[in-house]
């Protein structure tokens, strides 16, 4: 299936800003499963756009806008082609959890079974893990459907009710987040179980089909666990599907914090405040994005923080609430 996706953010000051220096994740990753045709980022202003890959293979573009605005905007455009996976088995085998541990022994997914950033260990974690009665199980991929399952069963998906920089107790204490928050649960819990796990950013084209909770108009969020004989298996758990031809892979990391759509710092005036707005429209690629009006959505506002003496910035990564 082929798809377009349009992504712009628009970030607006209430005061103009001399310098803008940002770094964006939104451009499809190729590989077996899924070749990004065409994709292009414009800036308003404009400016030179850079690009470099990360250690992760994610391609990182880069620019900077030294000329004082009062607004800024960023649009990528994409062209993405994505395959249906292989159907998985109902399940690979008791013997797996051995070829689980020899692949955790072998240091290849170190990164993917520590903690990271907003996949620490917590009391209300074990007691959810608990309560849910989620322990090894007869296979590493039955334990995790499973999982799956009772994450989708005991929390509501709830547009807004955490921020980005939210640790996952506060979706644990309200039994409610958003496709971020659903996708650290699920890593800590499937690390603690001796499974390599990471963070999957992109987009999920919404078929009037499937009944999707999460909704249309941001970023998608979700996550692939390392299984034997299978590699790397992708799980929705905020939509308690199986990956398939409707996710768009963007980037991977140990979480969040490794993988924002845009981080960046800007200088301009002590205390300045700023707005985001963000617009995502997925759509087949037969349909013409790129002339269509899409609405914005207003995500967030809030007052920057105290500027340094000379370089006056703020940090723009923690106003970024794209992800549903």
């Amino acid at each position: 299936m082929r798809y377009t996706v349009r992504h712009v953010t628009r970030f607006t000051y209430e005061s103009p800003i001399s310098e803008s220096v940002m770094e964006v994740r939104m451009q499809p990753r190729s590989d077996a499963m899924q070749r990004c045709h065409h994709f292009s980022l414009t800036t308003t202003p404009a400016s030179r756009v850079m690009m470099y890959q990360d250690s992760d293979g994610n391609i990182v573009h880069h620019f900077n806008i030294p000329a004082r605005h009062s607004r800024m905007a960023v649009t990528a455009e994409t062209l993405v082609e994505c395959d249906e996976p292989k159907p998985l088995p109902d399940e690979i085998g008791a013997d797996a959890w051995s070829e689980t541990y020899d692949i955790a022994s072998s240091g290849e997914a170190w990164g993917y079974l520590s903690p990271s950033t907003f996949t620490q260990p917590t009391q209300l974690l074990d007691a959810f893990t608990k309560e849910a009665r989620i322990e090894r199980g007869s296979d590493p991929l039955v334990t995790l459907r499973r999982l799956m399952s009772e994450m989708a069963a005991r929390f509501e998906y709830r547009k807004s009710s955490t921020r980005v920089d939210s640790p996952i107790d506060d979706a644990l204490q309200a039994r409610k987040g958003v496709c971020q928050d659903f996708a650290h649960i699920f890593i800590s819990i499937a690390r603690q179980l001796g499974i390599p796990t990471r963070y999957v950013s992109g987009y999920l084209f919404h078929d009037p089909s499937h009944t999707d909770r999460s909704g249309e108009g941001a970023t998608h969020a979700w996550v692939e666990s390392l299984l034997p004989g299978l590699g790397w298996v992708g799980f929705d758990p905020t939509n308690n599907i199986v990956v398939g031809e409707r996710h768009i892979r963007v980037a991977i990391g140990r979480d969040y914090a490794d993988v924002p759509p845009t981080r960046g710092v800007y200088k301009g005036v002590s205390n300045v405040k700023s707005e985001l707005a963000v617009s995502v429209r997925v759509g087949p690629a037969r349909s013409l994005l790129a002339g269509e009006i899409v609405p914005f959505t207003p995500w967030m506002s809030r007052d920057a923080t105290p500027p340094l003496r000379e370089t006056e910035g703020s940090d723009i990564q923690q106003q970024q609430q794209q992800q549903q």
